[in-house]
């Protein structure tokens, strides 16, 4: 069985890498053509990088029959779980808005991985944890929503605030599954290519139902192959990696790295502004994540 304690060379700086890569996922959906259905350009990235860390790993081939029955059900689970999160994370977007949905979705998820890990035995949050976590999902919302808070507040819509938390759940799920798949010995690599190959099974009517002429163009192909390789084949190659080293918990919370980067590329990049409400939120967020990683 792998050791999972908390090493910060081989466990938690692999999933801020991670982070650091899933933050590239809204510049990069920006500079998609217009008109293009954000749920397709999310199931694009899905479908292509899913196939591909799937197709690309011999273990994620041979691992369906290398596990036990139980174990199936686990990989069944996870790749439902991974189809689940584009499916409610961009309805989400189109009704709550960008800054809403990645509070709630990312800011849930290390609670409902505390929860869920709790509820099936597989470990106990820690007080370090959960204060790390407060402290990591306090700022990450400050820094989200710092542009809101400082032009006032929009109505919420209950219907995108559910669907936002349900993306959250989902990536809890897979990131649960996919850590006790790995603690059991298996190779990190094949758990992720074979979850992420199911859910590509999963999302792909959504694709090909969906307006696909944005695929034809040479921006349209090169987001696709930004989100297929950058943002899912690289990133959950080091986000599985990472999670031999690193408990679920820990690892949804580092993830909080991620609207930090995205807020960063978005000055950097994007010509964006960050009100000092934003930049407040981004010191409170690391303070947290430094807990986390180096606990």
């Amino acid at each position: 069985m792998p050791n999972r304690t908390l090493n910060p060379l081989s466990g938690p700086l692999l999933i801020l890498a991670a982070a650091v890569l899933w933050g590239t996922t809204g510049t990069a959906s920006s500079l998609a053509p217009a008109g293009a259905p954000p749920a397709a350009i999310g199931a694009a990235g899905l479908v292509l990088g899913g196939l591909l860390l799937f197709l690309s790993t011999r273990t994620a081939r041979s691992l369906p029959r290398a596990c036990t029955r139980r174990e199936r059900w686990l990989l069944a689970l996870g790749a439902v779980a991974v189809a689940g999160y584009p499916v409610t994370f961009y309805p989400a977007v189109t009704r709550t808005g960008v800054a809403v949905s990645t509070v709630i979705a990312l800011g849930s998820a290390p609670v409902f991985t505390g929860l869920l890990a709790w509820l099936t035995r597989q470990a106990r949050p820690t007080a370090r944890w959960a204060v790390a976590t407060t402290t990591a999902v306090l700022g990450c919302t400050i820094l989200v929503l710092g542009p809101e808070l400082a032009g006032g507040t929009a109505p919420v819509d209950v219907l995108g605030v559910l669907l936002a938390a349900l993306a959250g759940l989902s990536y809890a799920a897979y990131s649960l599954v996919g850590g006790r798949l790995i603690a059991r010995g298996h190779p990190s690599a094949g758990v992720m290519g074979a979850m992420f190959g199911g859910a590509a099974l999963l999302v792909l009517p959504v694709l090909l139902l969906s307006d696909g002429h944005w695929l034809l163009t040479l921006r349209g192909t090169a987001v696709a192959l930004h989100l297929a390789v950058i943002t899912t084949f690289l990133a959950y190659r080091l986000f599985g990696h990472g999670l031999r080293r690193t408990t679920a918990q820990a690892a949804t919370t580092l993830t909080l790295a991620e609207p930090a980067v995205a807020a960063i590329l978005g000055v950097a990049v994007l010509a964006e502004h960050l009100p000092g409400a934003s930049w407040f939120g981004l010191a409170v967020l690391a303070t947290g994540l430094t807990f986390v990683a180096f606990g």
